[in-house]
């Protein structure tokens, strides 16, 4: 991943929107502590594609149709150590 400071991002933006077009994800510093990173659209795309629904991720689990006995406690509180 490329590095950048924050004023030669700035002098020399259409250089980073190039890099992080061809050579992936490009890391901007503020002050020398990392701030943002900056990505092609196709990446960003291909981001938002990945992430399941949770309902979706659940039934894809290989515990479906598995019978789950969950027990609670019928108490009210817990003791706890301070």
């Amino acid at each position: 991943m490329g590095q950048w400071q924050l004023q030669d991002a700035k002098a020399r933006l259409s250089e980073l929107i190039k890099s992080a077009h061809n050579e992936g994800p490009q890391q901007v510093t503020v002050r020398g502590k990392p701030s943002v990173i900056v990505i092609s659209i196709e990446e960003f795309e291909a981001m938002k594609r990945r992430r399941p629904r949770f309902v979706d991720l659940m039934r894809s689990s290989p515990m479906v149709g598995e019978a789950l006995t969950i027990e609670r406690s019928g108490s009210l509180t817990r003791d706890v150590t301070l």
